[in-house]
């Protein structure tokens, strides 16, 4: 019998669905069938089963967090099982243990992290059976029975799981001595909070706050455009003064100068060039392009298309959402006119067909075999769904991804771009720009933002004369840079901090390179919110004074730099590839830690905040506080203590009392003197601004027998808190 260990219980679901199969207390038993003659069962972990190990695990000394114990470096890693997931995996190593299991498969995600995740328990559990793998690219009914035919054997994917755990140990290694030694020294300058620093997080706030710094210091300057009417041949039409390709002119008076010279004066028709340019259909869907676009188009967090997209994948109508690859081998390929066939039934597609184009299949643009390594494209499935079928936000994603392989059949998009110069009493220059739409292509296809509209120029020929109807100034002020929307920032990041345009970044979509992978972006930036380093508003990315404190304190540190981080993303590329040491790079690994400790003790003296609003950054959410009573329980006298997100009563495990006073009511955090104060004396102190739907109140919370309430004035209802 096999044992197939899955990496999500819906993962698991979707694998069994075609067979007959009881489910049972965290596995499902297969019954016999074709593919499994003798049955199986199948289970699965909850994402991460296991964790390294914290570092009082190593050394006892070392969960005190002091500078002379770093930099902490264990001589060998250790994982151990998560205390929230220990039941599951319990459940596995039974099954594991099970005298009837002769086979494991594993069916974990097919990429690092879900070979990380599967081995890591397997190792765990010590028991050593012959090991397969499923390696599928989508959840379809055929692709999974597929897989399950042609599985992998264990050596095949080894190597992944080489360059996974030297990941996950190179971010301990780097994110528990910066993050302490950062935390610490910033703690002796007064800023009582924890300062997480990590090798791909801190790269990215780099990004973000320098392009803070470029906004905070531009300077805006006035200029001055002058923009003429001329009449030729009883044609009228706007140019733009311009020398030596500027439009600008900075002196008002030497602009004003300028427009009174060409008052009335005699125009003449210099000079017509016309550009034509021609758009390719934009390539096939990674993850980082789905993300840039649903941010775009839907203000979609990167996060947030991550999530909706996994579902799409989890129904089995796309394929795998976690690709870095824009290009599909020839067998999807040979799939499509089935695919769009299907597609074409629906209302939301049935004025683009027919297709220009049948099949794609000898077109390199999407397909070529060697450019497809672990995934192919993100793409619609042969299980074609209705859209109305689905949620307004997977009806979204599973539309951007049906009409990126749509516009893969249409034709370029043609423009002709034309350029007109006329001159003013044979010594002033001024040029008018027109666009016209030649082919529209794939443009019918995609809705885009910025769809080009014609603007034609004025039929009038080289050589015409006429003159000038009307001159004037227009004033305008140099703009500072914009920030980073989060789609863009997803850009920025697969580009190793090198901001491209679209032409640019096609040409580097396919290599290794940049800050995390298609699969870390979206965690990152949610992160680097969590922790209060970053805000968005409005889809904008501000920098936090918090996170303005950080980057300031590494400066050019090394740690902060977006070339480095994407320089061991091909390191350990290469590792998964068996083309490099994982041993090496680990070593180089604690080089890079040390220093990075000794670096910091050694700038702090120097370090200026001056500007930034230090004195906001509390310990509100520090570490330094869990564990730290606030007073007595009132169900059973236990302490209450800090846990972190919330406080709570330290008798749970002794009487199971399950006394806890969240932090954060209603979008208000309360701080610990309200809840010293609410234990203590029964009410807190008024407390401003809770805010219940589009309604906001103020109320004291008061404590009664071992439930809040808010206590409003004289005369006003009490309402328990939600």
């Amino acid at each position: 019998m096999k044992l197939i260990i899955a990496e999500k219980p819906d993962q698991a679901q979707t694998l069994c669905s075609g067979f007959q199969r009881v489910k049972r207390d965290g596995f499902i038993e297969v019954k016999p069938n074709e593919l499994f003659p003798k049955g199986a069962y199948c289970t699965w972990a909850i994402g991460h089963l296991t964790q390294l190990c914290a570092p009082e695990s190593y050394q006892q000394e070392w969960k005190k967090w002091s500078i002379s114990m770093l930099p902490l470096i264990p001589d060998k890693f250790k994982y151990e099982v998560s205390k929230s997931k220990a039941k599951q995996f319990h459940i596995i190593k039974k099954l594991l243990l099970d005298p009837n299991v002769t086979e494991i498969i594993h069916a974990g995600d097919a990429g690092r992290e879900g070979e990380l995740i599967i081995r890591n328990i397997i190792q765990l559990s010590g028991v050593k059976k012959p090991l397969k793998r499923l390696w599928i690219s989508s959840l379809t009914q055929a692709s999974i029975n597929e897989g399950f035919r042609r599985l992998l054997n264990d050596e095949d994917t080894k190597n992944l799981y080489f360059e996974a755990y030297s990941r996950a140990c190179a971010d301990w290694l780097v994110g528990m001595n910066a993050s302490r030694v950062y935390t610490l020294l910033l703690k002796e300058k007064g800023m009582n909070d924890v300062f997480s620093a990590g090798r791909v997080q801190t790269p990215t706030l780099a990004l973000i706050v320098k392009r803070e710094k470029e906004i905070e210091n531009f300077k805006s300057e006035p200029f001055w455009e002058i923009i003429a009417t001329f009449q030729i041949n009883k044609k009228k039409y706007k140019g733009t003064w311009q020398k030596d390709q500027q439009t600008r002119v900075t002196d008002e008076q030497m602009a004003l100068k300028i427009a009174e010279f060409c008052k009335e004066k005699r125009a003449e028709i210099k000079d017509i060039v016309t550009e034509r340019k021609e758009y390719q259909p934009p390539l096939l869907f990674n993850l980082s392009a789905l993300q840039a676009t649903a941010n775009k188009t839907y203000k979609f967090s990167p996060k947030k298309t991550l999530d909706v997209v996994q579902s799409l994948y989890q129904k089995g109508i796309v394929s795998y959402p976690r690709s870095d690859s824009t290009y599909v081998t020839k067998g999807e390929a040979e799939l499509f006119p089935a695919i769009l066939e299907k597609l074409s039934r629906f209302e939301e597609y049935k004025d683009l067909f027919p297709l220009p184009k049948t099949s794609i299949l000898n077109n390199s643009r999407y397909v070529n075999e060697k450019k497809v390594t672990d995934h192919y494209a993100i793409i619609p499935t042969e299980q074609v769904t209705d859209p109305s079928r689905l949620n307004a936000d997977e009806q979204k994603m599973y539309d951007l991804i049906v009409r990126r392989l749509i516009a893969a059949h249409y034709d370029k998009a043609i423009y002709d771009y034309s350029t007109l110069t006329t001159l003013v009493d044979g010594r002033a220059e001024f040029i008018t720009k027109g666009k016209q739409q030649i082919q529209e292509g794939w443009r019918k296809v995609i809705f885009q933002n910025d769809k080009e509209k014609d603007e034609l120029l004025p039929q009038v020929q080289k050589g015409e004369t006429g003159h000038v109807h009307k001159v004037e100034t227009k004033e305008g002020k140099t703009q500072p840079p914009k920030r980073y929307t989060e789609g863009q920032l997803i850009t920025l990041m697969k580009t190793a901090g090198k901001y491209l345009d679209n032409d640019e970044l096609e040409k580097v979509l396919n290599k290794v390179e940049g800050l995390g992978t298609e699969a870390t972006r979206a965690g990152i930036i949610t992160m680097l919110k969590d922790r209060k380093y970053i805000e968005v508003k409005k889809n904008q990315v501000y920098a936090t004074d918090k996170g303005k404190v950080l980057i300031e304190a590494i400066g050019n540190h090394i740690l902060a730099s977006p070339e480095m981080t994407a320089k061991w993303e091909q390191r350990l590329s290469e590792i998964g590839e068996g083309q490099a040491s994982a041993a090496l790079f680990m070593e180089q690994t604690k080089k890079l830690s040390a220093k990075i400790v000794a670096d910091a003790i050694q700038f702090a003296p120097n370090w200026n905040f001056d500007g930034l609003k230090v004195e906001s950054i509390q310990r509100s959410n520090s570490k330094f506080t869990i564990g730290k009573k606030v007073g007595k329980c009132k169900l059973c006298n236990g302490d209450v203590v800090d846990k972190g997100e919330f406080y709570g009563c330290t008798n749970y495990k002794v009487n199971n009392c399950k006394f806890t006073i969240s932090k954060k009511i209603l979008g208000k955090n309360i701080t610990k003197t309200n809840v010293q104060k609410l234990l203590s004396e029964g009410t807190t102190n008024l407390i401003k601004g809770f805010k219940k739907g589009e309604k906001t109140f103020d109320a004291k919370l008061e404590l009664k027998d071992g439930k809040i309430n808010f206590l409003f004035t004289q005369g006003t209802k009490q309402q328990p808190t939600p």
